[in-house]
């Protein structure tokens, strides 16, 4: 079954975790839940883009600290912090420090759930933005030296026989080079490497 999207929970409050748990389940998200903030940390490079919810006042790392650390790791993961009544200032700090939005406790379960789908879909351009600029750095880095420096040429606009004369080698080696640049680029034509060049900061000039 398809969700609506992951929610990383973060409270150590357990019956609080497990009233989110049912409300965004029913709800139709994927939830996984965490009863602190550094096993979150911990679990972080391994988990699948999603919209975190946290308490602001927990043991240890709290909401405030947590958001210094996922902004220190760049995570495009949207987070929502709830915070308790009174706790204004905080929920202040968070927002500067690039939570989306925040709640007090209580809140309406409605209300939790339109602001979770709107984080989400804020959030997701985005994070696809940087796995693909990630994906794209690692087809990059695959490429040898010399794979390299064609792959510089073609997009500098050289022909074949330019490129050979550049490096004093023959058409005919540059024409393999071409091809292997080619497939591990996986491109398919010249204007989509030069498009994937742009996403790799290639082309920055």
């Amino acid at each position: 079954m398809t969700t609506k999207g992951i929610i990383y929970v973060i409270d150590d409050d357990e019956a609080m975790r497990d009233s989110l748990n049912f409300l965004l389940d029913s709800a139709g998200f994927g939830v996984t839940l965490f009863d602190n903030a550094q096993s979150f940390l911990d679990a972080l490079p391994g988990l699948a883009f999603g919209c975190v919810v946290s308490d602001v006042r927990m043991p240890g790392i709290d909401g405030i600290e947590l958001l210094k650390r996922l902004k220190a790791q760049r995570s495009r993961f949207p987070i929502l912090i709830m915070t308790g009544h009174g706790d204004v200032p905080l929920a202040v700090e968070a927002m500067k420090l690039g939570a989306m939005d925040f709640l007090e406790k209580p809140f309406e379960d409605d209300r939790l759930i339109a602001m979770i789908e709107s984080a989400i879909r804020e959030g997701e351009p985005a994070a696809r933005n940087e796995a693909m600029a990630q994906d794209v750095a690692a087809r990059v880095a695959s490429l040898s030296p010399r794979e390299r420096q064609v792959m510089e040429g073609l997009i500098a606009g050289l022909s074949n026989k330019l490129i050979a004369r550049e490096y004093d080698i023959s058409p005919r080696t540059i024409e393999v080079y071409r091809a292997n640049v080619m497939t591990k680029m996986q491109a398919n034509s010249l204007s989509e490497l030069v498009r994937l060049a742009m996403r790799a900061g290639m082309l920055n000039d």
